[in-house]
């Protein structure tokens, strides 16, 4: 069973729990290098934040076919951008 305290980051855990950043960027029907740069991140794109994609509930949904369950809801947290006091 992977463990998310193996690895940098939520979005790294998420990607290995479908199977890589391969089969990540099928399942989100983007490419190996945007979901690259979401991984070096360590967030997914704002616009999964604000509701106007569902990135999180799509790789939640294909870790759960590959025996990997996480919710949704804890990837959105777990990779929430920080932002820097003003």
């Amino acid at each position: 069973m992977l463990n998310p305290s193996d690895f940098p980051n939520a979005i790294a855990f998420a990607f290995e729990a479908v199977g890589g950043i391969g089969a990540a960027a099928k399942v989100c029907q983007r490419s190996y290098q945007a979901l690259n740069k979401w991984r070096l991140a360590a967030c997914l794109p704002r616009t999964d934040y604000t509701g106007e994609t569902r990135y999180a509930e799509l790789l939640a949904t294909a870790a759960q076919k590959n025996g990997h369950s996480f919710e949704a809801a804890w990837l959105l947290e777990a990779s929430s951008p920080h932002k820097a006091a003003a």
